[in-house]
């Protein structure tokens, strides 16, 4: 089997910001990404022939991770019609009949890297799907049983083509971050490194531990500013670790919470016909009642 792991909080920003005309409920709210997400999950069960799916979502933006950083995203700024259609997509995944995973103290990303923990190395798992286009999550990867799945470019991202595409195997996924930096997550990375240099880099000595303190032994060919980069890195040592931390996914370890123990409570058995027809008339969307493919028992 396949199991998919979709960040439902990206999807429903993605929809959001969707250049397409706004969905508005009866009366007048907009759920534009609540409708989106809706379409995405919808087409993964019926035309992806989905069948074990786990769906994470940020239940508020704020995580532990802002207490570690305060310049790390947060819900400061974005627009209240977005931030009102977070617990109504909750609502919208739970009424489908799928898994559910809403995160506070930890993230959804953090949600996803625990499921995978848990269910990868199942023996009936043939592959898991990270649903998500987001580079963070590049450090979940394992050869080609764990993948990245870029479902709007249809792309699929396995251990080399995580190498190919950021220029370090996945396990280097949160140092690379940690030099190069993250605008979405909201932390900077190091003055002058780039994408480019630090995959050299961490492409040569594996981690940030490992890279030689001074640039006189590094065995990089084609870097430039070499001396700059080396003295920037033990000049702000403790920096890098901090934002290396902010990149690293929790998992169950760490205490996330995924409830299900087996691959099989993922199992979708169908969308339960009167709790989504509940949902649709509460939330003003009636053009979407009859659209699951398959009912399940409500």
């Amino acid at each position: 089997m396949r199991v998919h792991l979709v960040d439902a909080t990206y999807e429903l920003f993605r929809a959001h910001y969707a250049p397409r005309p706004p969905t508005l409920a009866a009366d007048g709210t907009n759920l534009s990404g609540v409708a989106g997400l809706i379409d995405q999950l919808l087409y993964l069960l019926r035309e992806e022939g989905a069948t074990h799916v786990g769906c994470a979502t940020d239940r508020v933006i704020e995580s532990f991770r802002n207490d570690m950083f305060p310049g790390y995203k947060s819900s400061a700024g974005m627009p209240p019609e977005l931030l009102r259609q977070f617990p109504i997509a909750e609502e919208a995944i739970a009424a489908l009949g799928l898994v559910l995973w809403p995160m506070v103290e930890f993230e959804a990303d953090d949600a996803i890297a625990a499921a995978c923990v848990r269910f990868a190395d199942d023996a009936s798992v043939d592959q898991v799907l990270i649903c998500t286009p987001d580079k963070d999550m590049a450090q979940l990867v394992r050869d080609e049983h764990v993948v990245l799945l870029d479902r709007r470019r249809r792309i699929t991202y396995d251990e080399p083509a995580v190498m190919e595409k950021w220029g370090v195997p996945p396990t280097a996924i949160p140092d690379w971050l940690a030099l190069v930096g993250d605008s979405s997550d909201g932390y900077p990375g190091l003055p002058g490194w780039g994408a480019k240099s630090a995959a050299a880099v961490l492409s040569r000595y594996g981690s940030l531990e490992g890279i030689p303190p001074k640039a006189s032994a590094w065995d990089v060919r084609s870097l430039r500013g070499a001396p700059v980069l080396a003295q920037t890195l033990r000049e702000r040592w403790d920096e890098v670790l901090l934002y290396r931390s902010l990149a690293r996914l929790r998992t169950t370890d760490d205490g996330v919470e995924i409830p299900e123990q087996a691959v099989d409570e993922l199992r979708w058995r169908g969308t339960p016909r009167a709790e989504w027809a509940a949902f649709c008339a509460a939330r003003g969307l009636p053009q979407y009642a009859g659209r699951p493919h398959h009912w399940g028992a409500s």
